[in-house]
């Protein structure tokens, strides 16, 4: 049984458009590889029609599983965000002790994460960390790094 995962309406809107892109062109293309491959002469000895074929299976995987995530998928209605403690969806303005370097990142679901645009995990380290923190509150955070040591300043949504 799978957990039910929450997004951001524009989030999930990606992950649908993912699935209807492998489902059609991916499947499409896919078809032409077996069948260029078919084409080259015995199948027995054939390693392009095996390779073919194997990436046909892996693509029904990743099909499956986004299948799979979108029907346990929930759109978030952002009106019933607490913005007093960090939640999904919070954007966390966080300093680090150390350096007093400050930067602000916005919670979301794993597969939303996206660092370059400041979007990090629920399940990151530093986002497991900062969960259900308010301002004020300093976390210690295992990172592949080692310790650190960051202070909440700021949390809206």
């Amino acid at each position: 049984m799978s957990k039910i995962s929450y997004y951001t309406a524009e989030g999930l809107q990606k992950l649908r458009d993912e699935l209807v892109e492998l489902k059609t062109k991916g499947r499409a293309d896919m078809a032409r590889q077996i069948a260029e491959a078919r084409d080259k002469g015995d199948l027995s000895e054939n390693a392009e029609y095996d390779a073919a074929k194997d990436a046909q299976g892996l693509l029904e995987l990743k099909i499956s599983k986004l299948e799979d995530l979108l029907s346990n998928a929930r759109v978030i209605d952002q009106s019933m965000l607490d913005d007093s403690k960090v939640s999904i969806l919070s954007k966390v303005k966080i300093k680090n002790i150390k350096n007093g370097q400050t930067v602000t990142y916005t919670l979301v679901a794993e597969e939303e994460a996206d660092l370059k645009s400041g979007k990090i995990s629920l399940k990151s380290p530093i986002g497991k960390a900062l969960l259900g923190k308010v301002v004020g509150d300093k976390v210690l955070v295992d990172v592949p790094a080692g310790k650190l040591e960051f202070e909440v300043l700021e949390i809206s949504i």
